[in-house]
């Protein structure tokens, strides 16, 4: 039996998209739900597969995981023969704390500027919190890049978990046009290469539904 990934609108779910994007690079077999967001009927939607009510979640037969960054960790733990996560140790730690990072934080820049994978290139003016969001993820990005990454195009070299959960902030920063350094614009363009990428982008082209607070930012 694959597993279930239940997911919210793919133009709009930045938490969706992290173990999506996750599950199709590694080409992992998995059949997907969509739960479109902000209708009378989502929240009760959602709560048949998840008691947060909230997306996304993967299902293992009898086994239920909601939060991405525990699902990254159940598909590391059920595929251990999968770099998930990078090999070496210090590398791995690094990616785990970078990636609870994402997890927790930059707050600023993910209200200010959501996710939306239809909006056209257009620079927006970042708020001084924002901007330092921002700074903080480039400097990240470039960290991850010198200490660990010289061996490939993604944080630690292949692609990891850690990309997975950074793969909004490149959306964001490219549909914004955030200024970032020349290492981190390189980072970027070679996630939005990735097949499964290309893959979601054709998908969310594809997706009738709008919400206007994301399409008018």
């Amino acid at each position: 039996m694959p597993l279930k990934l239940v997911i919210a609108n793919k133009a709009y779910s930045s938490w969706s998209f992290r173990p999506w994007l996750l599950l199709a690079h590694f080409k992992i077999p998995f059949e997907e739900v969509v739960i479109p967001l902000d209708l009378p009927s989502t929240r009760k939607a959602i709560l048949k597969y998840a008691p947060s009510g909230k997306c996304p979640s993967l299902h293992d037969g009898d086994i239920h995981v909601w939060d991405t960054m525990a699902i990254a960790e159940y598909v590391a733990e059920k595929h251990p023969a999968k770099a998930i996560w990078p090999k070496a140790k210090a590398a791995r730690a690094h990616a785990r704390a970078i990636s609870a990072e994402m997890h927790s934080g930059f707050q600023s820049l993910r209200g200010q500027c959501p996710m939306n994978f239809r909006r056209p290139v257009k620079a927006l003016a970042l708020t001084p919190e924002s901007a330092a969001d921002a700074a903080r993820i480039d400097a990240a990005w470039q960290g991850a890049r010198k200490g660990f990454g010289a061996k490939g195009d993604f944080l630690y070299g292949a692609f990891s978990a850690a990309d997975a959960m950074y793969a909004p902030v490149v959306n964001r920063f490219h549909v914004y046009d955030v200024k970032v350094s020349r290492a981190s614009r390189a980072y970027m363009a070679a996630m939005m290469a990735l097949p499964a990428w290309k893959a979601w982008e054709k998908d969310v082209a594809q997706e009738t539904w709008r919400i206007a607070k994301y399409e008018a930012v």
